[in-house]
């Protein structure tokens, strides 16, 4: 008996292991990391408003932008592993090659739609940083949560086409 989970094995002409890592257990580590300096930004603050009598008056919003980045970096892992949540009652009832039509469909207009995205956040990237805007409570630089869009969807985009094949074939 093996304890391999089916998580752990590439569908036949899959990407190989070390993309695993790259695109799963890289943001998992990058989200748990975040997830812990949020909490001891947090306890932090609650251990200087209570006990000092003062309030870091950055740290929600500091926290508010972690979670940004946490939310986008998931959400390459979650693609990579196609675990995003979809509606595929239609296409997996589908005969081939229908259902690889349908599949390839969607793929495409996934990745058009995260190339649009890519694109915007670039602009609004660029922006911001142009004109130096920072948060109103810590002087965050506002490029920090922002660069979390256009970081997430370029990687979504290059993990769809790299898992073109798993994709189209529903195989994941």
């Amino acid at each position: 008996m093996s304890d391999d989970t089916p998580e752990d094995h590439e569908p036949v002409g899959g990407p190989p292991p070390r993309w695993r890592g790259l695109f799963v257990s890289l943001p998992r580590a990058l989200i748990a990391t975040l997830i812990l300096v949020g909490v001891a930004i947090n306890f932090a603050n609650v251990i200087s408003r209570y006990l000092f009598n003062f309030a870091l008056f950055w740290a929600e919003e500091a926290m508010v932008f972690i979670i940004v980045w946490c939310v986008f970096i998931g959400a390459i892992a979650v693609t990579f592993n196609g675990a995003h949540l979809r509606m595929d009652l239609l296409s997996a009832r589908l005969v081939s090659p229908w259902r690889e039509i349908v599949n390839s469909f969607t793929m495409l207009t996934f990745l058009a739609c995260g190339c649009f995205a890519a694109f915007q956040s670039w602009k609004v990237v660029s922006l911001i940083g142009g004109i130096g805007q920072v948060s109103n409570a810590g002087g965050i630089p506002m490029v920090i949560p922002h660069l979390a869009l256009l970081v997430g969807f370029v990687f979504m985009v290059i993990v769809v086409a790299m898992r073109w094949r798993a994709y189209v074939t529903g195989r994941f």
